[in-house]
C-alpha cells in the first residue's frame, strides 16, 4: 500500500494532529494518481515470483495492502490462480477492480476493502501472501505471524520491508525512523523473524535505487502536482503534500543505510 503511510501519521500526532487533519481521502487522491503506492517495479515483482512454485490454476492468492493493484495486475499476468487483493481504502480498490476490467482480469482478479489484522480467509486457504511495501502497518513480526494461519504447508509468503543496511547510521536517519517505524531492523535480524514464525527463508533480496527513483519519486513528482492544483490553498494537503519532499530527500541523502528488502519464504510445519 503507502510506502510510509504509518510514518505520516506518526509525525503529525508527533504535532498534536491526528490521521483526521490529513483525512483519508486526501491521501487516497494523492496517490490514486501513481500505479504502484511505494517503492518497487514490475521487475522486483517477478524476480520475488521466480523463487515461488507449484502454483496452478486451482491456487488462491492474497495481495495485502494492494493499493490500486500496480503489482497485483502483474502478478496476474504472470500466474494463474485466483487473486484477492485487499486495502482499507475504498477510493483504492475502486481503481484496483477497474484496472482489473480494463486488463481483462476480473475473472481472476478481484479486489475487496478490508483490514490487514482481520483477513476474510479460512485458515490453511491460501498458497501465496503477497504484500509490497504495506505490512509494517501491522508490525513486519505480527504480520508474520498472525497471517500464517491463512497459508497452506508448503505455501508461500513474500513481503517488502523496510530494513538497515548496516548496524550503524548517522543519527539523523537513526532517530527519524526509530520515531516513524522502531520496528525496522537490520537484514540478519529480519530473517531471524521469519523463521522464528515458522517459514522457511527461501529467498532475500534489496530493492534496487531505481525502485524509489524512477518507480517512486518520479510518479510522485507528477501526483504531486495534480493534487496541489486540486487542493490549491489547502493548507492540510500542502501541509502533507511537503512530506513528500522531505521523503525523498531523506532517502537520496542517507539511501546507502536504508531501503526496502524482499522476503520469500514458505510456511513449514
Amino acid at each position: 500500500m503507502l510506502s510510509l503511510y504509518a510514518k505520516y501519521i506518526k509525525i503529525m500526532s508527533n504535532e498534536n494532529k491526528t490521521i483526521h487533519d490529513f483525512e483519508l481521502n486526501l491521501i487516497c487522491d494523492f496517490f490514486s494518481n501513481m500505479e504502484r503506492q511505494g517503492p518497487g517495479s514490475p521487475e522486483v515483482t517477478l524476480k520475488a515470483l521466480s523463487f515461488i512454485d507449484h502454483l496452478t490454476d486451482k491456487s488462491l492468492i492474497a495481495d495485502i495492502g494492494c493499493g490500486t493493484g500496480g503489482q497485483t495486475m502483474v502478478l496476474a499476468k504472470h500466474v494463474p490462480g485466483q487473486i484477492t487483493g485487499i486495502d482499507f481504502l475504498r477510493g483504492f480498490i475502486d481503481i484496483f477492480n477497474r484496472n482489473a476490467e480494463q486488463a481483462g482480469l476480473q475473472d481472476r482478479v478481484k479486489g475487496i476493502v478490508g483490514s490487514m489484522d482481520n483477513l476474510p480467509f479460512q485458515e490453511e486457504e491460501l498458497d501465496l501472501i503477497w504484500s509490497e511495501g504495506a505490512i509494517y502497518n501491522i508490525g513486519f513480526e505480527r504480520g508474520l505471524n498472525e497471517w500464517r494461519k491463512y497459508l497452506k504447508t508448503g505455501g508461500y509468503i513474500a513481503v517488502s520491508e523496510c530494513s538497515w543496511f548496516t548496524d550503524e547510521r548517522p543519527a539523523e536517519i537513526n532517530d527519524f525512523w526509530m520515531d516513524a517505524y522502531p520496528e525496522i531492523d537490520t537484514i540478519p535480524n529480519q530473517v531471524a523473524k521469519v523463521c522464528k514464525a515458522g517459514y522457511l527463508p527461501v529467498a532475500t533480496f534489496i530493492l534496487p535505487e531505481n525502485c524509489w527513483t524512477e518507480h517512486y519519486f518520479a510518479p510522485k513528482t507528477s501526483a504531486q502536482k495534480i493534487f496541489l492544483s486540486k487542493y490549491a490553498g489547502n493548507k492540510v494537503a500542502e501541509e502533507f503534500s511537503a512530506l513528500q519532499a522531505s521523503e525523498e530527500e531523506l532517502y537520496r541523502k542517507y539511501k546507502e543505510f536504508y531501503g526496502y528488502t524482499f522476503f520469500i519464504a514458505k510456511k513449514i510445519g
